[in-house]
């Protein structure tokens, strides 16, 4: 996993949480890295399992909202470092539809050896059904982008989440 995606966390953590919530995080949670990360990094997704865990221990928050939240998060650095990715949206479909095709080609460019998730959008007339697929399980986060990005674009969305695998690997959003 990418080492920006660790930062922004770290970066989350501190902002929600404060600096010392972060310590005890770092500290209290086995990481081979010892929780130092670059953004052009990599390092072993189960960390991150490990830190959310870990994080979720410490504040009694269930994983799926700390993964929520993070979804938000991410959604506002990228809104706020990579405006390009914005230029002509104004709707939340419009964005959602080019994860993959754009997106995720551009993010290639930059980190060749990142492990992205897979969307699979079908548009229709007034709402949308969209597929995540990944071996990392972070449907929650992805829910959080999705959220994220109805609150930025001022569009109220209903979204119906529906596992197609019950480990997680995939899952279906009803998004209206």
């Amino acid at each position: 996993m990418k080492g920006i995606v660790f930062s922004e966390f770290m970066d989350m953590v501190e902002e929600k949480f404060g600096l010392e919530t972060l310590d005890d995080l770092i500290e209290s949670t086995s990481l081979k890295s010892g929780g130092s990360y670059t953004a052009v990094g990599t390092y072993p997704h189960e960390e991150m399992v490990n830190l959310v865990i870990r994080l979720g221990e410490l504040k009694n928050i269930p994983i799926s909202d700390l993964l929520n939240a993070f979804g938000h998060h991410l959604f506002d650095t990228f809104y706020k470092n990579y405006p390009g990715f914005f230029t002509g949206v104004s709707h939340p479909f419009d964005l959602l539809e080019q994860i993959d095709n754009h997106i995720h080609v551009e993010v290639k460019k930059l980190y060749p050896d990142a492990e992205l998730p897979r969307f699979e959008t079908h548009r229709h007339e007034d709402s949308m059904t969209m597929i995540y697929r990944s071996d990392r399980k972070m449907a929650d986060l992805a829910l959080g982008l999705i959220e994220a990005s109805a609150k930025k674009f001022n569009t109220p969305l209903n979204i119906e989440t529906t596992l197609l695998k019950e480990d997680g690997s995939e899952v279906q959003f009803k998004i209206s």
